[in-house]
């Protein structure tokens, strides 16, 4: 499945700094962030529902803001493209 996650971490203390960065470690591991703090990811349910108890351990619910965004199947009918930046195919081999 392909999911969308945003966030919006309080950065106005040291410690809401360091949830920011620890919020988006976890989603550079998971999936490619197409804007500041938007990623696109491709998993499974067990790795969605793993990302997502990571990422609600991370936050601060009083302070921060977390969505998670499922896209519906076929994803080529509900995402548009336009601009520089060209997302990662993860459905076609990889050439490194």
């Amino acid at each position: 499945m392909l999911i969308i996650i945003t966030y919006d971490v309080s950065t106005m203390t040291k410690a809401g700094r360091r949830r920011l960065r620890r919020v988006a470690k976890i989603c550079e591991a998971v999936g490619q962030r197409v804007q500041q703090s938007v990623f696109e990811c491709r998993v499974n349910l067990m790795q969605y529902e793993e990302l997502e108890r990571n990422l609600l351990r991370e936050i601060n619910e009083a302070e921060d803001n977390l969505r998670f965004y499922r896209l519906t199947e076929p994803v080529d009918l509900h995402v548009k493209e336009y601009g520089c930046f060209k997302a990662i195919d993860f459905e076609k081999p990889l050439i490194i």
